[in-house]
């Protein structure tokens, strides 16, 4: 049986290639230049690009994708459709619901629990919980 590839490619609209490895871990797709955990999860239809950190035991969900220089602090969770825009970061142990919208820039503090389908808006600061 032929042994499936654990790089992919594909070409951007402009015409740029960009490659990316399978994580071990869920089989998501993660940029060469990207810094993931080895035991962290990657959802298999998930994104990670160049640049950006997924910490141990983070977990990124099915469609989401984790921009450049976007940061996961361990054990946060990112849920299933989640836009994490570039620069952003996500405390430890944080929980990003379903369909979330983070900005470019943001910060979501440890232990934030933010509920489906919000949008936190590019440089905002989350302060505090907020309630799932």
């Amino acid at each position: 049986m032929p042994r499936k590839s654990m790089r992919e490619e594909f070409e951007t609209d402009d015409g740029r290639v960009v490659r990316y490895v399978r994580h071990p871990h869920g089989g998501g797709f993660v940029s060469p230049k990207a810094k993931v955990a080895p035991d962290a999860w990657i959802a298999k239809s998930a994104y990670v690009e160049e640049n950006a950190v997924v910490a141990p035991g983070a977990r990124v969900g099915e469609n989401s994708w984790i921009e450049s220089g976007a940061i996961v602090e361990p054990e946060a969770i990112v849920g299933i459709a989640v836009h994490l825009g570039a620069g952003a970061r996500i405390g430890a142990r944080a929980r990003v619901g379903r369909g979330a919208r983070i900005g470019s820039e943001a910060i979501l503090p440890a232990g934030v629990k933010l509920p489906a389908d919000t949008i936190v808006a590019a440089g905002t600061k989350v302060s505090g919980r907020i309630a799932a």
